[in-house]
């Protein structure tokens, strides 16, 4: 029922545990183009999706990062992965402190309102222009819902229209009565994170510590496109030309098991082809929409 109302009507996910960073001062736009492989120097209310990489190319970090100012970011990450996050961007900032760099996940609450009715909903209780040409995908805007002061970000983690809504704890619960009451006749519904990863899954989305970790590029797992070589120098450009130029060894590809019946694949498992090992799964699940288990895993370029 979830996944129903995820694909056809509108879902409700508190994500409030996702990690959240604030980033600011003369020099966070430099910072942040330094240790992202994407362009963050992008104009005030761009989200863009990027990875931290190390020396080796391999995935430190995967998060989305906000310009909500000329000089100020707003960073999310995923829940369990908010303490390695912020360690490693604290550990490359400059010394000359030109940029301020603090934990923001307990001062803002998030809801994620998703699914292909979200905006007709969130336009019964905004004035703001929520029009592709006024709120674009991979935007950040301030606005007002109900009485809620809120920052939403037009990106969502399982696939359909929809918007990370952030605003202050105290502000919570009226946010989501309000998005409830408006939602009623859209066939809205509560869902949780078991949704959201198997919803993922049919999506074929990355997961940070399974399809993408320090041992895998993003051009393996398919996130090529969100690197930017042409931008200057950052941590791992010197590793990413090279692997873009020799090309991967390996590749992430997606599998559904031709029995409908769910199978409980939690990772790990092995992959063979004509009789030989040739990968493992990284994670796997049941798609509830499409109806099949589904498993996300490396294969060698010749089995890809």
């Amino acid at each position: 029922r979830e996944h129903r109302a995820a694909r056809e009507s509108a879902v409700i996910i508190d994500q409030s545990s996702f990690g959240k960073f604030a980033v600011e001062g003369p020099g966070a736009p430099a910072f942040l183009n330094t240790v992202a492989a994407g362009n963050i120097d992008r104009p005030v209310g761009t989200t863009v999706y990027t990875q931290l990489c190390n020396s080796r190319g391999g995935i430190e970090a995967d998060i989305t990062v906000s310009r909500v100012a000329e000089t100020r970011f707003f960073i999310v990450t995923g829940t369990a992965f908010g303490v390695h996050d912020f360690t490693w961007l604290k550990r490359h900032l400059p010394p000359d402190g030109s940029v301020t760099f603090r934990e923001a996940t307990s001062s803002l609450a998030m809801l994620n309102l998703c699914g292909p009715q979200s905006r007709r909903l969130l336009e019964k209780v905004t004035d703001a222009d929520l029009t592709n040409a006024g709120f674009g995908f991979g935007q950040c805007r301030e606005m007002i819902v109900g009485s809620a002061p809120v920052m939403a970000l037009r990106v969502t983690y399982i696939g359909e229209l929809g918007y990370e809504l952030y605003c202050p704890p105290e502000y919570a619960c009226h946010l989501y009565e309000t998005l409830m009451a408006a939602g009623a006749e859209l066939g809205i519904r509560n869902a949780g994170y078991r949704a959201i990863d198997s919803l993922r899954l049919e999506k074929g989305y990355c997961y940070w510590s399974a399809e993408v970790s320090p041992d895998y590029s993003p051009y393996e797992a398919g996130l090529g496109f969100a690197v930017d070589l042409n931008k200057g120098p950052f941590i791992g450009r010197e590793a990413l030309v090279k692997i873009d130029r020799e090309g991967v060894q390996r590749r992430l590809c997606t599998f559904t098991l031709d029995d409908d019946r769910p199978r409980l694949l939690t990772g790990g498992e092995t992959i063979t082809h004509q009789g030989r090992v040739v990968g493992s799964v990284t994670s796997g699940g049941y798609g509830h929409t499409v109806g099949r288990t589904i498993a996300l895993g490396y294969l060698p370029v010749a089995e890809a």
